[in-house]
């Protein structure tokens, strides 16, 4: 009992996010197992494993930066480090990625740290190279927005105090990788379709949540409200569920698509978003956007998003994504 309390706030969340963290950490490893197996179809299971796997894991992060996923800071954070790893996003710290990320709550914006539509302007051969890989569905834009996070702590001076942290993962991981590709090619190649599973999967929810005001800032670089405040944070906040006739399958991601409610009260753990949003936006919401809708557009835009800079937002009267080209870079996992 006395365990339970230390590490859990009540007893259906110790047993709803023990479930979680362990089938995320014992599915990631069994999935190597599936997608080295010589069976085509173990292979194909082993992908959705991994994907899915790192998805949780990415989402686990989010959970334990709002500190609803453990009662304790530190284990919260201790939990926070090793779901980065397992989603491919160790080579910032846990509490780099949750001290902009409450920022973007905070300042009811959202912050980046790269710029790179900057860094794509000056560089037309990246630039291009990036919208042929986004025409053929390879998410090379958010692939260059986790590589930043490796080779800006090299290159730029204000984010050398982060190297020695960037560079034991990224020999830590690359021995890895070594080591995987050594007992099964075959693995290690479909693991790299399951990470572009997971990049797009992300990529997805997250330049669908909001059309706030973005700013390109210093990590403790404080920036003006100017007005935004709760109203115009709902407004500017969009709820993109997996499904709402099978809300179940909205578990896949958390509940991350339930995004009005988590900006209403972010602390709420991940099982109590579908009816704190009921009890709050009800089921009408005209906040809520059809995920076909979203799909569409995602699709349709795919190459105009590497370069647009201004995301759109839903216009009312209209089919609810027409006008919302969605962003890139702004996953909590890379604004740093």
């Amino acid at each position: 009992m006395g365990l339970k309390t230390r590490t859990f706030r009540d007893r259906k969340t110790a047993i709803l996010n023990a479930t979680v963290m362990i089938a995320t950490l014992g599915g990631w490893i069994a999935s190597f197992g599936l997608m080295a197996a010589s069976p085509v179809l173990l292979n194909i299971v082993g992908v959705v494993l991994c994907a899915q796997c790192m998805i949780w894991a990415a989402y686990l992060i989010h959970e334990a930066a709002h500190q609803s996923l453990l009662a304790e800071r530190h284990l919260n954070r201790w939990a926070g480090e090793t779901a980065g790893f397992i989603a491919g996003s160790s080579y910032a710290s846990f509490e780099r990625i949750r001290q902009m990320h409450i920022r973007h709550h905070v300042d009811r914006a959202d912050l980046v740290c790269f710029d790179f539509h900057a860094f794509i302007r000056g560089r037309p051969l990246l630039r291009r190279v990036l919208q042929v890989l986004e025409w053929a569905y390879i998410p090379g834009t958010e692939a260059l927005m986790h590589l930043q996070v490796i080779w800006r702590p090299l290159f730029v001076r204000s984010q050398r105090q982060h190297l020695p942290r960037a560079m034991t993962m990224l020999v830590l991981r690359l021995g890895l990788l070594i080591l995987l590709g050594l007992w099964s090619l075959k693995a290690l190649l479909l693991y790299f379709v399951a990470y572009a599973l997971l990049l797009h999967t992300l990529n997805f929810f997250d330049c669908f949540h909001h059309s706030f005001e973005s700013y390109v800032v210093e990590a403790g670089e404080p920036i003006a409200l100017n007005g935004r405040d709760r109203t115009y944070e709902q407004a500017n906040t969009y709820t993109n569920l997996v499904s709402r006739r099978w809300p179940w399958m909205n578990v896949f991601i958390l509940n991350f698509a339930y995004h009005n409610a988590h900006h209403h009260r972010a602390s709420v753990s991940w099982h109590k978003l579908p009816s704190l949003h009921r009890e709050t936006f009800g089921n009408n919401s005209l906040q809520v956007l059809p995920t076909r809708d979203l799909l569409a557009s995602w699709h349709r835009n795919r190459v105009r998003r590497v370069t647009s800079e201004d995301y759109g937002a839903p216009v009312e009267g209209r089919s609810a994504a027409e006008d919302f080209i969605g962003a890139h870079g702004v996953s909590f996992l890379t604004v740093i």
